[in-house]
């Protein structure tokens, strides 16, 4: 099940997962859907938000999804299920005190969703167990586990047999992944549509300004977008609005308050994911989008794709080094590199693991296979 909330304006519960989608497009649009919050977990500035005139912190929000897979599960055991193992990045975050912040706040997500006994285990070394399955021999195994919100690297000296056998050589981190690789496309060609790029002069004022950075990274991701209907938020962008220096700039901050007060950032960003996709597999995409006034095609292509990621996927390949380094190990004494995740089928870094380790050594899990133990493994909660 996505990760996925939607809670309504009218009176209702909450729904999730495939039904959120389906509940928000039926609403067309109205109410508030949530995307991608365990991005929050290391931000020591988010501490709450409000939906429905209610004001909700971030644990309570977790808490309320976590909830509902536990009715599940309670559901389909027949049993109060009190005991959960939940994956986690191999680090939230690279300072220590947010990392340990991050899990902590999980940690009281899973509380509050009823949970008694909660163990975390590092999602690359989920993935490690179940490659350990198929080895025959030792391995140095470096996991490279690229999803929608963490690229997380761990090496592993994997030994056939039991789990006992597993020893962590060193893990590493970034909050760079899918989402971040998104957010690209969108602020470098889809953003001056919604008005990035605006110039405007207040009165008795000098200097030509544009849209303030803080203003533009909000549009880098769905969530980031829904921060945006902030009544002073807003009331900034009406008073920059009367003072633009281009007619054709007010149509695209039209375009911006259609796509705020409308909700339309999953609706966007579902088009940005495919978008993505088809340029990474067929080179040339086309982008468009047509909703509540606003018009937007362009096309792009993959060289598109990778320049504008170029900070991104060096953060990635630079966490890579650090992790070999800190392991004192060089690329010839990998043995396997075993790579999870959709973000980790991007040509671009593919072809990057073949000029570090050699085609022989790349192995692909598919991503949803790769953080579930195998059955009668023992696991942390035992």
């Amino acid at each position: 099940m996505r990760s996925l909330m939607y809670f309504p304006f009218e009176d209702g519960e909450p729904s999730f997962g495939q039904n959120a989608i389906q509940n928000y497009i039926k609403a067309q649009g109205q109410g508030r859907f949530i995307r991608s919050v365990k991005k929050f977990l290391p931000a020591k500035s988010f501490k709450a938000t409000q939906i429905k005139g209610q004001i909700y912190s971030l644990e309570e929000i977790i808490g309320r999804f976590l909830r509902e897979l536990k009715h599940r599960a309670d559901a389909l055991t027949g049993e109060d299920v009190q005991r959960v193992l939940l994956g986690r990045p191999a680090r939230f975050h690279i300072d220590d005190e947010r990392d340990q912040l991050a899990q902590d706040r999980l940690k009281e997500a899973a509380e509050r969703a009823g949970f008694e006994v909660i163990a975390f285990c590092p999602e690359p070394l989920a993935a490690a167990l179940d490659y350990q399955q198929q080895i025959q021999r030792p391995k140095k195994v470096l996991v490279v586990d690229l999803g929608g919100g963490t690229s997380d690297f761990t090496i592993i000296r994997l030994k056939p047999g039991p789990q006992e056998t597993l020893e962590t050589l060193g893990l590493n981190g970034v909050s760079v992944a899918g989402d971040k690789l998104d957010g690209s496309l969108m602020t470098t060609f889809i953003g001056p549509y919604f008005g990035t790029e605006v110039q405007y002069k207040f009165p008795m004022g000098n200097n030509v300004l544009t849209m303030p950075p803080e203003l533009k990274s909000r549009l880098a991701s769905p969530a980031d977008i829904t921060l945006l209907l902030k009544s002073d938020i807003m009331s900034f962008i009406r008073d920059l609005k009367k003072s633009i220096l281009s007619p054709a700039d007010e149509d695209r901050l039209e375009n911006l308050f259609a796509l705020v007060e409308e909700n339309l950032g999953f609706a966007l960003y579902e088009e940005i994911e495919k978008t993505k996709q088809t340029v990474c597999s067929e080179q040339v995409s086309r982008f468009q989008f047509e909703n509540s006034g606003i018009e937007i095609s362009l096309n792009l292509t993959y060289d598109d794709f990778i320049q504008c990621n170029s900070s991104h996927f060096n953060q990635i390949f630079g966490a890579i080094d650090s992790l070999m380094e800190s392991a004192q190990l060089s690329p010839q004494e990998i043995d396997t590199v075993f790579t999870t995740g959709g973000t980790s089928r991007v040509p671009f870094i593919q072809k990057k693991l073949v000029e570090m380790f050699g085609a022989e050594k790349l192995h692909h899990q598919e991503a949803f296979h790769s953080v579930i133990e195998r059955p009668g493994r023992k696991s942390q909660l035992n």
